[in-house]
This record gives structure tokens, C-alpha cells and sequence, in this order.
């Protein structure tokens, strides 16, 4: 395939995808999902927006040394102190990328930024000028491209790729274009731009009419060559344009678009699973490509006809996606050899330590549970590897609760070896167990948010408990695992105290 066909992949799940209200995550959740995004073939993540605070910046930093493979970008305005410290964040990225943006509409220009059109053009000129002065690599984005004057669109865009833009993105910055129309926008500045093949035609589109992925798409019909989105199309208000749809798209319809990605697709259902348990969005089940029914056939004509051919209804094979089915791996008599060949098949790499708490808590799930499926696995090893220290730990939990019973929990937690034990009543047992919890930590928290999914089918079914809490003026989000809902809970909650006595910014 030609050079010139290949479409980049820019994610910014962990710029945009993060600005989601209570999506926000630490340093270490954002090193191992730049780890997932290396591993899948991304060719630009944007790693945050290096300015904005002192956890932006570390973090930015952290990707861009850890990552080695794929082009870590930095977001700055156009703005001297923005694109100094995006540079400084960067230093140690082989492959880096400051992307400057500055808004061009009219209704920004006059109620957000008051400059005038010559003010905004020398702006832009003076911005990716002294950000080229810093490194080659430079991107320009005209903020809410889609909504500006086109004439005044194109001189901005042409002044900045004199000035030493690489890539212009031209973002659809509130969801308000249509396919047809933003098409058309990508066609007429490769029309109207004398010096556009200098650069690579980026675009940024978000879902707020959920037309994100369609404009996209229409983009790159129309000689875009980048596109900018995120996993699961997290992102502030609707969210971003979703990258496995789009990459999917492109891959399954090469007769129409005349383009790929170099995306390794089996990685995208772990990467989905790994921004929903960090950010605490839970996938939709009907979401393309990575929701739980996307490849489940309920009707008879369906499941019928995918028996004799999976085509007649599948226009995707699941294992292209990395999708697993829910099939028997292990049992209780399993030894650890065949835990960690499993785990090696399933993509899973642990050290020694993690590997010994993982084949532990295996073990003990295996005697609770008859069968032990692959998402059991993922569950187990999400839950014991975690990417703080456990301060706290549960070693026990009692619960006496019932229609006329007023809810009673005992519960005994390790903290450096000393057990401690509290009984607590409340509302209902996890109201009662988070109260335990409270007056044992010493840290009190106020629960945003609870939320409970089984990781696999049948009534021994691992429950994933999800909470969102403030506890210190930070809000944190955690995960459990459990046969037992309660105790899924009481783990969740210990999470987020451990989190928080770890001192990650969230």
C-alpha cells in the first residue's frame, strides 16, 4: 500500500479523554494505558496538556521517557510559557510533538479570546514559530475550525505551515458539522491552501450530535490523512471520536476508503477494558467493536445462519478485535505453570511477585468458582496488580443483614501487620462496611458513585464494583473484584484509601 493511503492514529485519551468529568487519572494509570496505546501501533498520543498543572506535566513527562515506538505530543495554546513547558515535559521523548492551538471562529475570537483577524494570524505565525525553534515536529490546530470563516481559515492554515506547522488539524471542536459539510471543509483546503502538501491534513472531531466518527470518517474520504480520537470516544461533554470504530471502519471497508491504519487490532478490546476500569466508564453493551453483545446473536435467522457461514452476520471476525469468548481455561486443580501459560496467551506479562499474589488469589477464586473463564483471569490479575501500594488490607468481613434486620458488619483490616476490627450498622451492609471502614482508616470518604457489573455469566459470577469518592479533597476512583458482592465492595472501597496513602493525583 502507498505511503500516501496510511492513515495516523493520534490518540489523545489521555488529553481529552481525561478532560471527562471524572475521568481524571494518575501517573501510573496513564503510563500503562501509553504502554497499551505503544503496544497497539498508535503513531501519536497526546499525553496531556503539560501547562495546566504540576501532575499534567510529570505525567507528560513520564510517557515521554517510558514510551519508545509511537510520538508523544504535548498540548499548549499559543503562548510562550505553554509551549515552554510542553517542550520541557518532552525533553526526554524520542520522538516528540508540541501541538499548538489557537481558536479562529468568530463567536471565539470576539466573546473568548477579542483579537482580531490580523491579531489571531500573527498569533498563530508567532506560536508555531517559536514552538519550531524548540523541535521539528509541530502541529497547528485552528479551534473550532469548523464553525470559522473558510477564507480567513485558509490564510490562518497557510501562515502556519510557512511558519513550520507539520500537521494542521482542522477540528470540528463542538460537534457541529455534518459528514457532507466537513468533507467538503477538508476538500476546499486542500483546494484553497497553496502549500497544504507540506503538510499532513489532521482531524479532531467531537460526538455532541454523534456525528464524531461519521465526520471523520468523511474527512478521510476527502485526503485527511490523521485523525485524532480516543478509546471507548471518551471525551469532554458526548466525547471524542472513537478509535476502534474508526480503525475497524477502515479495515473492514478498504474498497471504499482506500486506506489503513497500522493499528494491531487484537489490542483494542483490552485497551477499551483497561480506559473503562481507570476512568470508571462502564462500555456500553451495544457499543461497536468492543461492547459485550457487539458479536452475541440472540435471534434464531441470526445464530442460524452465522452456524453455517460467519459472514451472513458478521461483517468483523471477534478475534480480530481481540474479543474472547467466555470459554473454561482453569479450575482449582490447575497448577501455576498453566496459570502463567494462560496469562501469557491472553497478551498478560507479571513479574515473579505480581505472578505469586495473582496465582493466590486464582486459587481462591477457583475453589468458590466451578469454572474459571479468561475475564475471570483479567478480573484476577486486574485486582492483585494494582498500580499503588496496599497500605490496607482486608482480611476479613461479617454481615448480618435482612427485610426486618437492622444491617450489622464486623470488619477486620491489616495495616502493617496489626489487625484491626470495627463493627459498624448503616443503611444496608455497604453502607454499614464503608462506615467500619471510616472509623478504621481514620479516613472518611463521601461516595459519589457505585456501580456493579459481573465479569462473566452464571450465579458464581466474579462482580466488578466500581466507586467514585472524595476522600481529601480529591476525588479518586477504585475497582474490586469478588464472588461475593460485599466483599467486592468492601475492597473497592479500600482501594480508594490506599490510593489515597499513596499520594496519587488523580
Amino acid at each position: 500500500m502507498k505511503t500516501e493511503d496510511k492513515v495516523l492514529i493520534f490518540d489523545t485519551t489521555l488529553r481529552d479523554g481525561e478532560q471527562a468529568p471524572g475521568a481524571s487519572m494518575n501517573e501510573k494509570e496513564k503510563l500503562e494505558i501509553a504502554s497499551a496505546l505503544e503496544r497497539m501501533g498508535v503513531d501519536i498520543i497526546e499525553a496531556g496538556f503539560p501547562v495546566i498543572s504540576d501532575g499534567d506535566f510529570n505525567a507528560v513527562k513520564a510517557v515521554a521517557k517510558a514510551v519508545k515506538n509511537s510520538t508523544v505530543c504535548g498540548l499548549a495554546r499559543a503562548i510562550k510559557k505553554d509551549i515552554d513547558a510542553a517542550h520541557l515535559s518532552l525533553k526526554n521523548a524520542k520522538k516528540a510533538r508540541i501541538h499548538v492551538f489557537l481558536a479562529t471562529s468568530k463567536i471565539h475570537m470576539q466573546y473568548k479570546l477579542r483579537k482580531t483577524k490580523e491579531e489571531i494570524i500573527q498569533m498563530a505565525i508567532d506560536a508555531v514559530k517559536y514552538a519550531r525553534s524548540k523541535m521539528e515536529d509541530i502541529e497547528f490546530s485552528p479551534e473550532d475550525a469548523s464553525r470559522s470563516e473558510r477564507d480567513f481559515l485558509y490564510k490562518v492554515v497557510e501562515e502556519a505551515i510557512k511558519a513550520g506547522a507539520r500537521t494542521v488539524n482542522i477540528p470540528d471542536t463542538v460537534g457541529y458539522s455534518m459528514p457532507e459539510q466537513y468533507g467538503d471543509l477538508i476538500a476546499q483546503i486542500k483546494n484553497n491552501v497553496p502549500n497544504i502538501n507540506k503538510t499532513v491534513i489532521s482531524v479532531h472531531c467531537h460526538n455532541d450530535l454523534g456525528l464524531a466518527v461519521a465526520n471523520s470518517l468523511s474527512a478521510i474520504k476527502n485526503g485527511a490523512r490523521q485523525v485524532e480520537c480516543t478509546i471507548n470516544g471518551v471525551g469532554e461533554r458526548a466525547g471524542n471520536a472513537s478509535m476502534e470504530e474508526i480503525v475497524m471502519a477502515l479495515k473492514t471497508r478498504p474498497d471504499f476508503f482506500g486506506c489503513s491504519t497500522g493499528i494491531v487490532t487484537k489490542e483494542l478490546c483490552r485497551a477499551s477494558r483497561l480506559v473503562s476500569k481507570f476512568t470508571g466508564f462502564v462500555v456500553a453493551p451495544n457499543k461497536a467493536i468492543v461492547g459485550h453483545n457487539a458479536f452475541r446473536h440472540e435471534s434464531g435467522i441470526h445464530q442460524d445462519g452465522v452456524l453455517k457461514e460467519p459472514t451472513t452476520y458478521e461483517i468483523i471476525r471477534p478475534e480480530d478485535v481481540g474479543f474472547m469468548e467466555t470459554g473454561l481455561v482453569l479450575g482449582k486443580h490447575s497448577g501455576r505453570h498453566a496459570f502463567k501459560q494462560r496469562l501469557a496467551l491472553l497478551g498478560i506479562t507479571l513479574s515473579d511477585e505480581e505472578l505469586d499474589k495473582a496465582f493466590v488469589r486464582f486459587k481462591s477464586v477457583a475453589d468458590k468458582k466451578k469454572q474459571v473463564f479468561d475475564e475471570d483471569l483479567q478480573a484476577i490479575v486486574e485486582d492483585e496488580t494494582k498500580v499503588f501500594q496496599k497500605a490496607w488490607s482486608l482480611e476479613s468481613l461479617e454481615s448480618k443483614s435482612g427485610t426486618h434486620i437492622n444491617p450489622d458488619v464486623r470488619v477486620a483490616l491489616k495495616y502493617k501487620g496489626k489487625l484491626k476490627v470495627k463493627n459498624s450498622t448503616g443503611d444496608g451492609p455497604i453502607d454499614a462496611c464503608y462506615k467500619a471502614i471510616d472509623d478504621i482508616t481514620k479516613i472518611k470518604g463521601e461516595l459519589l458513585d457505585y456501580s456493579i457489573q459481573s465479569v462473566t455469566q452464571g450465579k458464581d459470577a466474579l462482580g466488578e464494583v466500581t466507586v467514585k469518592v472524595r476522600m481529601k479533597g480529591k476525588v479518586i476512583i477504585a475497582h474490586g473484584t469478588s464472588t461475593d458482592i460485599l466483599e467486592a465492595s468492601a475492597k473497592a472501597y479500600l482501594n480508594a484509601v490506599n490510593k489515597v496513602l499513596s499520594g496519587l493525583k488523580e
